[in-house]
């Protein structure tokens, strides 16, 4: 049994398969916190918002099916396992080429999802943060009921709105539901800085830095954004350091 009970999300549109999911997976003493979702997208926020252990994710879903979930999850820092629980066996073939722990056929036994559950427990769970393949996370964000990926090379600075983060980017801006804090953690080793206490700036795109009259700002493409005193020595030195590694 896991010294820590998993924490888990259940996607599937289909309401009477996802309650007879999360029935059986409650009546399991490894799982604890159980999250469910009716689509993709919807399962994506969830996934922003927390660190979960391992999503059981349906393959055929509107708007997002679980191929594309488990793709997507491929390119999060943190990463959950996926078991995809479906009615069809044409997709095993992708789902162990994305490395999925496991593929169960529905209707599901108890004791076929047991052996899943084993699985996962073998397997570690891992939550933390991980590296993406290619080093390039992939945030997704969600507009008009479109979700659209967002590489973090791509994003310039990120401003705080309350609980949530505004990624400005070189021609748009996404909202998404992750506290400036967790990104500067997450990003820091990617080379993003805090300059204020609402804004992370990526040291890659800063093309200037002025300081006037005691107050200092540094100019992102077309903005200028103001950076406070107590992070200023700190944004130089290391503007100095990122220019003197620059080929």
């Amino acid at each position: 049994m896991a010294e820590i009970p998993l924490r888990a999300l259940v996607a599937d549109d289909e309401e009477p398969a996802l309650n007879e999911l999360v029935y059986l997976l409650r009546r399991d003493e490894r799982i604890g916190e159980i999250r469910t979702a009716s689509n993709g997208p919807e399962a994506l926020k969830i996934l922003q918002a927390a660190d979960l252990d391992v999503v059981f994710c349906d393959i055929k879903m509107p708007g997002l099916d679980g191929i594309d979930l488990a793709r997507v999850l491929s390119k999060f820092a943190s990463r959950p396992q996926i078991v995809f629980v479906t009615a069809y066996d044409e997709h095993a073939v992708q789902a162990f080429e994305l490395e999925a722990t496991d593929y169960v056929m529905k209707p599901v036994r108890a004791e076929r999802l047991a052996e899943a559950v084993r699985r996962v427990v073998t397997a570690g769970a891992p939550a933390g943060p991980q590296p993406a393949d290619d080093g390039d996370e992939v945030i997704p964000v969600e507009l008009a009921g479109v979700t659209r990926f967002v590489q973090r090379s791509s994003v310039r600075y990120v401003e705080a709105q309350g609980d949530y983060a505004r990624l400005h980017t070189g021609q748009n801006s996404h909202l998404v539901r992750i506290p400036l804090s967790t990104l500067e953690e997450r990003w820091r080793d990617a080379g993003f800085t805090r300059i204020h206490r609402s804004t992370l700036v990526a040291l890659a795109h800063v093309d200037e830095m002025r300081v006037e009259s005691g107050r200092c700002a540094v100019r992102v493409g077309d903005d200028w954004l103001p950076v406070s005193r107590r992070h200023t020595r700190e944004l130089r030195d290391l503007l100095v350091r990122s220019t003197s590694l620059r080929p």
